[in-house]
């Protein structure tokens, strides 16, 4: 994976929230750029991510996985499964970002385990691959709090940070605007961080409900689009299969 994806043209994405390595496979076959493997909210857990890894890579497709909770354990974890890269919930500050950022890399860059008997490393065949390990990795930090928003200039400033990423229910209760998408305070919110992003030539990211939403997102300079989620899908084809019964 280029830790440049996004900046150049819109990629889009979606949530695979359902931990199926089947349904992973499926997304990535119906031709998304990106897909994220989402364990702080989904189905799965870190011991099903390692099929949705391998389907994935089976179609070539990049896989972020979030993860479920800022720690460092947890990002080398699923990087030594051969995870594309990190999304990070819930990020509060820059002196936080730049911490998560070298759990993500290896020393001298970094504080990342140095382990070679793992699948980034081919189970010990390819230890040559700590070499460029940390120029592969992306690190994806979510804008999704107040404190995120109050210091995005210089989270995006920090060094190792590829994109920042808008949760926007969060952002908006944050904002005291729950679920408000066209509240001026979100709509000037989400501004500031695409403004931040560009500014350091970093991707900015957000996730939309439709494709319709996400080309007006990338008309205010976001990239990185992630557009609905696996369970999203499957219930709204079930919804139609049942809307349409009578007919």
């Amino acid at each position: 994976m280029e830790r440049g994806i996004g900046i150049e043209r819109p990629a889009i994405g979606t949530f695979l929230n359902l931990g199926s390595a089947l349904v992973t496979e499926l997304c990535a076959m119906a031709g998304f750029d990106w897909l994220l493997a989402d364990l702080e909210h989904g189905a799965g857990g870190e011991e099903a991510l390692v099929g949705q890894v391998l389907a994935a890579a089976a179609h070539d497709v990049p896989l972020f996985v979030r993860v479920e909770s800022v720690e460092r354990i947890r990002v080398g974890r699923v990087l030594d499964l051969g995870a594309a890269g990190v999304m990070i919930p819930r990020v509060e500050d820059a002196s936080q970002a730049a911490r998560i950022a070298r759990w993500a890399r290896y020393p001298p860059d970094g504080e990342r385990g140095v382990a070679t008997y793992n699948r980034a490393c081919g189970f010990g065949a390819r230890p040559e691959a700590l070499l460029t390990a940390n120029d592969r990795v992306a690190v994806v930090l979510q804008i999704e709090t107040s404190g995120a928003l109050a210091d995005v200039e210089e989270i995006a400033a920090t060094p190792g940070v590829d994109a920042l990423f808008v949760g926007p229910r969060d952002l908006s209760q944050a904002l005291g605007v729950p679920g408000d998408f066209d509240a001026p305070v979100y709509r000037e919110a989400i501004d500031r961080v695409a403004a931040a992003a560009a500014a350091h030539g970093i991707a900015a990211g957000i996730l939309a409900k439709d494709r319709e939403a996400a080309d007006r997102y990338a008309a205010l300079g976001y990239r990185l689009l992630a557009v609905g989620s696996d369970a999203g899908f499957l219930m709204e084809g079930a919804r139609r299969v049942v809307a349409g019964a009578g007919d």
